[in-house]
């Protein structure tokens, strides 16, 4: 402005990509396809010293129970709703010229750059939040299972995977309740994505116990090869589910005589109890015997899993290499990299390298064509040390100095 001095307004920030818990939220089925999402821009500073407007932030509503890797790689993990977690960062505004003016340097004709916000894929999980997962073979009759016990209407056919995705429902008790995943069919080679039940292992890592539904006359098969296959799949998923307590519960005793089924359950009490004292276990196997169709058991089933649900989840490794989730924090630490944040190091061409994620935003923030901004990033070097730390290295006026993707010779 001449004559008037800078009034150059600052750029506003980027808007930043924000995942929210919402409870209206069942799946992640609006996510699917490989979509595209982006924050708004901010925008340019103008004259009169008016700064730009920060960029909306684009909220993306998932339910309770999602897991995602941030772009910058921290781990979030939202279970309560209204949550928030910010998966990528909006690019921050640069200065306009009002901010560089001096007592000896009154008319600045340069200005910051605004810095990239950042991008990249990221993978979303969804865990469900049930207390207890509802296994078994294909057609061991868990949806039917269910649709007893609770009030959910699963899909209910006689051919097998007639469940394509988990189905929720709960029990009611005086004093507590307790969420049931139905968890469609496991089969033999699951945990390395045989069949359908591989992708839904992962809802049962949040499970704080199983019941386990065992058919007592199944069709070109034994109950007990049936149980060992599906305690196979949960301990070979790697997430310590095998660990986690069991409730055996004999399905379809409608089937059989009264006098099969009371030899049936005391048959399998023994050999889990066996087992049990084998592998050196405390656990005490509770096998129960009932009829979807008749109702009978049913009664007792939802007072045993009422009354034998921990209060909360076992602590249990994380699947594969996922550490401990990190939630949004207020504010963010950054750890400099050597002494005053920066590092020089000497290249085998005799030119010099320059480290440090403040000194290449500097770079990145102004215009190397243009002399006054040169001037003003040899000033700074030489304020924050990294011209002393140059020379202390052994650097020589005329030297190459490589900053990020910069490479220029330095005459300070």
């Amino acid at each position: 402005m001449p004559r008037g001095g800078p009034d150059g307004g600052d750029g506003g920030h980027g808007g930043d990509v924000v995942l929210v818990c919402d409870a209206s939220r069942r799946d992640l089925g609006a996510l699917r396809g490989g979509k595209h999402f982006r924050a708004g821009r901010g925008k340019h500073g103008e004259g009169a010293n008016r700064h730009g407007a920060r960029g909306e932030d684009l909220v993306i509503p998932v339910p309770a129970g999602t897991q995602a890797e941030a772009v910058d790689g921290s781990r979030v993990d939202l279970v309560e709703v209204g949550q928030r977690a910010v998966v990528a960062h909006g690019g921050r505004g640069g200065h306009g010229n009002k901010r560089f003016a001096t007592s000896t340097r009154q008319a600045p004709r340069f200005a910051e750059r605004g810095t990239v916000g950042e991008q990249g894929w990221i993978e979303v999980r969804l865990k469900l939040l049930a207390d207890v997962g509802l296994v078994g073979l294909p057609n061991a009759g868990k949806s039917s299972l269910l649709a007893g016990l609770t009030r959910a209407d699963p899909k209910v056919g006689d051919y097998p995977f007639t469940t394509l995705s988990p189905v929720l429902g709960t029990i009611e008790g005086e004093d507590r309740q307790a969420v049931i995943a139905d968890i469609p069919g496991l089969i033999e080679g699951a945990a390395e994505g045989a069949g359908l039940g591989h992708e839904f292992l992962a809802h049962v890592e949040r499970c704080a116990m199983l019941v386990h539904l065992v058919d007592l006359a199944p069709l070109g098969g034994e109950p007990e090869a049936n149980y060992e296959a599906v305690r196979g799949e949960l301990s070979a998923y790697g997430a310590g589910l095998e660990g986690l307590p069991e409730l055996v519960v004999l399905s379809k005793r409608d089937l059989l005589p009264v006098e099969q089924v009371e030899e049936a359950v005391a048959v399998w009490w023994q050999r889990l109890s066996e087992a049990g004292a084998a592998a050196d276990s405390d656990r005490a196997p509770r096998v129960l015997a009932v009829s979807a169709v008749t109702g009978e058991g049913l009664a007792e089933l939802r007072q045993a899993i009422l009354a034998e649900l921990p209060d909360a989840a076992p602590a249990r490794p994380e699947r594969e290499d996922l550490g401990p989730a990190e939630f949004e924090a207020e504010h963010r630490v950054y750890r400099p990299v050597g002494e005053g944040g920066y590092s020089v190091e000497c290249e085998a061409d005799g030119g010099f390298r320059v480290l440090g994620r403040g000194v290449e935003l500097l770079f990145e923030r102004h215009d190397l064509n243009n002399e006054e901004a040169l001037a003003y990033l040899e000033q700074r070097l030489n304020e924050i040390g990294v011209v002393a730390a140059l020379k202390a290295a052994g650097f020589e006026p005329g030297d190459d100095v490589r900053v990020g993707e910069h490479e220029f010779e330095l005459h300070p």
